[in-house]
């Protein structure tokens, strides 16, 4: 991956990591579910993106791993299947995954739950015959050092961030295939990442990382009403507050985003990354002030949630 968002260094060591399913550490060639298992018939499941920081003494902390173990639970009460595990329990499941592979800086897991194995290709909850399938992907998956510094070029496209009754953009389901359909118009037009709106017109967020603006030395985002309860988002809101840097969560449209000061986008993956361009508009050369200020407050951040320790 070359050309996106989530662009990152390549490492041979995932070659070989081991891959927990279900409890059970397995290499990564060997690494399979079921045909019947409810994601791969329907996307029927939740998952979260999982960044492993060093504390002090060298060994793997998942950042704000209480919030993103809460998010997957509400995820799966709303889906209406029970977990068979504790949060402490998966919790150490996920540690004792990244102990086996050695994985304690530079790590990114992808921790993923579905339903479970139905007895028949059909979309009744009820057909499921076993508990959920719970997989752990640990990988050595740092960013390239560019998009910290250069900027991403963005793309508006037509789909939409829709109404909750259709599709709750609240839920971290597995279902992605109106992120999926934006992601594919932002590639047909040589961008790194679909910028989409909602229903009404306005800046939703984009189709794997949240949006931010800076207009007059403040940031604005998303009402957060199209869009998932980001982990990396809510982070820098609470840093905006902290350091006295005003922040929105409003209404805006493409005219602000265009005259715009700074742009830039968060997630899991890469924390905080700049937007040089949208829809062609330049919008800074890269790096501007606001964001290399924000990638420190955010490094020091995650860095105080990482030495709270495991």
């Amino acid at each position: 991956m070359t050309h996106s968002t989530h662009a990152f260094e390549q490492d041979q060591r995932n070659d070989s990591i081991l891959i927990d399913i279900n409890g059970v550490l397995t290499p990564r060639a060997e690494a399979k579910i079921s045909v019947f298992d409810s994601g791969f018939i329907l996307g029927d499941g939740v998952w979260e993106g999982l960044r492993v920081h060093p504390r002090a003494d060298g060994k793997g902390v998942i950042a704000f791993l209480d919030k993103h173990l809460k998010r997957l639970f509400d995820g799966a009460k709303t889906l209406d299947f029970q977990m068979d595990i504790t949060k402490p329990e998966l919790k150490k499941r996920l540690y004792n995954c990244l102990d086996a592979n050695n994985a304690h800086d530079g790590a990114h897991i992808r921790l993923m739950v579905t339903r479970g194995i139905k007895a028949t290709p059909y979309q009744d909850p009820r057909a499921t015959i076993t508990p959920p399938t719970i997989v752990i992907i640990p990988e050595f998956k740092r960013p390239v050092a560019a998009t910290a510094t250069d900027g991403a070029r963005l793309f508006t496209v037509h789909v939409r961030r829709g109404y909750p009754d259709g599709q709750d953009q609240k839920l971290n389901s597995h279902s992605k295939l109106n992120c999926i359909t934006a992601c594919i118009q932002a590639a047909k037009a040589n961008a790194d990442e679909a910028l989409m709106l909602d229903p009404h017109g306005f800046v939703a967020t984009c189709n794997s990382t949240h949006f931010f603006i800076v207009r007059d030395g403040e940031l604005w985002t998303s009402t957060g009403d199209y869009c998932l309860g980001g982990i990396t988002r809510s982070a820098i809101l609470e840093i905006a507050r902290q350091n006295g840097i005003g922040a929105r969560e409003k209404n805006f449209s493409l005219h602000d985003v265009y005259g715009a000061e700074e742009a830039f986008i968060t997630g899991t993956f890469a924390g905080v990354s700049p937007v040089k361009e949208v829809d062609g508009r330049h919008i800074s050369d890269g790096r501007g002030p606001m964001v290399a200020r924000l990638q420190e407050l955010y490094k020091k951040y995650v860095a105080e949630d990482a030495a709270s320790g495991r």
